[in-house]
């Protein structure tokens, strides 16, 4: 027993040993280091989302496809635009729900396991965390997965909705959706163009028929944070307790663009939590970060699970 435990601790020691000879060297290294601190809060993005087909408004992956989100002003105030979010989103829900976490959202969800990240801050409305197995998730912009009625406030389930927008459009066909590379189909059925709030791009929505609200006839909204709108406050004000606590912030996938991601990492560095930021492409707060990684995410975070014995792919 006396030689299990003596191998056990050579292990660990060995194991604290290339941590810290990582941290050492490279930026990579200054993740690894400060995951196995513990007490990490992660801050995600939709560059953490890109490798499970759902792309982002300001990476690689937008130059190709540029995209208009809807405003809540313009969501609220046009009929005209409310049909036509709701036949382009109508479209695009297939594949938001068939889309599936990849190794990045995995290895988050290891690591939360492990006990080294203690929250997961996320801009995304996928919801692609929880389906990885990440249990303490903080989605900032809601969810694509919840309906919320203007009128009542009452939240009922996407694929209710769904059901009932099939029901109301039994024989409505698409004009005009745009493919993007990457994101057809089955051969000869392609699909249209997804963009990063989970409508598609349509010439037109006419004769699409959106439906009230059961319970009052109200509007109906997806249970996001649209451009335009603001984060509830006392969402604001939970993730702040969350990272005051942390003991570092971890950003994935964000260009930190939007104020409501970047807020978090400037009231890190004003509490002297120290920083790292992985993504592809630069970020606004890249001259904040104690480390900076330009590295897929999926790959990068599946290493450094490794490095740190939390086991991947499990889920």
């Amino acid at each position: 027993m006396d030689d299990v435990a003596d191998a056990e601790s050579a292990g660990q020691l060995a194991g604290a040993v290339e941590v810290s000879r990582l941290a050492a060297e490279t930026p990579f290294g200054m993740l690894v280091r400060t995951l196995a601190d513990g007490g990490a809060v992660v801050l995600s993005g939709a560059g953490l989302s890109t490798e499970s087909g759902i792309p982002d408004y300001r990476g690689p992956s937008a130059r190709a496809r540029p995209a208009t989100p809807m405003t809540y002003q313009a969501f609220t105030g046009s009929a005209a635009a409310r049909q036509r979010y709701w036949a382009r989103s109508h479209l695009g829900w297939r594949h938001i729900t068939g889309a599936a976490p990849n190794t990045g959202h995995q290895a988050v969800a290891a690591l939360e396991q492990r006990g080294l990240v203690t929250t997961i801050i996320t801009q995304n409305v996928d919801g692609l965390h929880q389906a990885a197995g990440a249990a303490s998730v903080t989605e900032l912009h809601g969810s694509l997965h919840r309906v919320t009625c203007l009128g009542c406030a009452q939240r009922t389930s996407r694929a209710s909705l769904d059901e009932r927008l099939r029901a109301a459009n039994p024989s409505w066909a698409p004009s005009g959706a745009m493919v993007a590379p990457g994101l057809e189909g089955t051969a000869g059925n392609p699909g249209p163009a997804v963009n990063p709030d989970g409508d598609v791009a349509l010439d037109s929505a006419d004769g699409f028929v959106i439906v009230d609200c059961l319970a009052c006839g109200g509007m109906l909204k997806p249970d996001v944070v649209f451009f335009g709108e603001s984060v509830p406050k006392a969402r604001v004000d939970e993730c702040f307790s969350r990272v005051s606590a942390a003991s570092s912030l971890i950003v994935l996938g964000s260009s930190l663009t939007v104020f409501s991601g970047f807020r978090y990492v400037r009231h890190a560095v004003k509490l002297g939590i120290p920083v790292v930021i992985v993504n592809q492409g630069p970020t606004r707060g890249d001259p904040l970060a104690s480390a900076r990684l330009e590295a897929p995410l999926g790959e990068t975070l599946t290493a450094a699970a490794v490095a740190l014995g939390a086991r991947t792919g499990a889920f």
